[in-house]
């Protein structure tokens, strides 16, 4: 099912710092949306970069479906785990050869589709040599909502059981954030999603929210639970509104 449970998680990037994660317990939930919110510094990028193992904690456990992931091999690991961060990175190759990276073996038209699920296929078409233009070196001659929904289509693509979404649409505008919002809608459902969103109002619609201050989490709940009874959420979601 994709559940994930942090088993009092402590990390630093360094034995000389503070600890950025102090002895966290989380219980992420398999198949739905879980939401990580807070301040910047609070610890939610970190997070996100433990599951695939960016980073190795300092101690505790990760567990996906009762497994330790420290007892597996990388490759198995990142095999189930699809990331869609703010940063994608492309190569200097054609868009379909971008999108098959997450599957060497995909068919044109299983790459199409992906393309479709990824609202990616409209602009594709309208491109000189379409699946077969060459995007420039980190995809110069695309703009952010595309590169966005090529990073979408690699996902979707991948199939994977566990999807990380970290800030994906933070430096987009409001039509590219409506258009790349759909194609998240469209990969995340019926798998474990972990979505850090600098935009409160994306995560609405989320399962379960941990509020994070300081590397720890103060209080958790969905957006109508932590509205009425956590003054921190209420405070973060009143100071975006404005």
């Amino acid at each position: 099912t994709g559940s994930i449970n942090f088993e009092n998680v402590s990390f630093n990037y360094s034995e000389h710092e503070e600890n950025i994660l102090k002895s966290i317990n989380l219980d992420i939930p398999g198949k739905q949306m879980t939401a990580l919110v807070g301040h910047s510094g609070a610890g939610k990028s970190t997070i996100l970069n433990l599951i695939p193992r960016f980073y190795d904690v300092n101690s505790g456990d990760i567990k996906i479906d009762d497994q330790s992931i420290f007892n597996k091999t990388l490759f198995s690991l990142r095999k189930n785990i699809s990331l869609v961060s703010q940063d994608v990175i492309l190569f200097d190759d054609t868009i379909k050869n971008n999108i098959a990276y997450a599957n060497p073996k995909a068919s044109e038209e299983s790459i199409q589709q992906a393309c479709k699920f990824a609202a990616a296929d409209e602009f594709i078409e309208k491109l000189p040599s379409k699946y077969n233009t060459i995007v420039g070196e980190n995809g110069i001659r695309l703009s952010g909502g595309q590169k966005q929904r090529i990073s979408i289509a690699r996902a979707i693509l991948k199939k994977s059981p566990i999807i990380l979404l970290d800030e994906a649409t933070s430096s987009l505008d409001t039509e590219a954030e409506r258009i790349v919002q759909d194609a998240i809608n469209n990969l995340i459902k019926g798998r474990t999603t972990i979505i850090i969103a600098h935009r409160l109002s994306t995560i609405h619609n989320a399962d379960k929210i941990f509020l994070m201050k300081k590397g720890e989490i103060i209080d958790s709940g969905n957006h109508e639970q932590l509205i009425q009874n956590s003054e921190e959420y209420k405070s973060l979601y009143k100071n975006q509104l404005k």
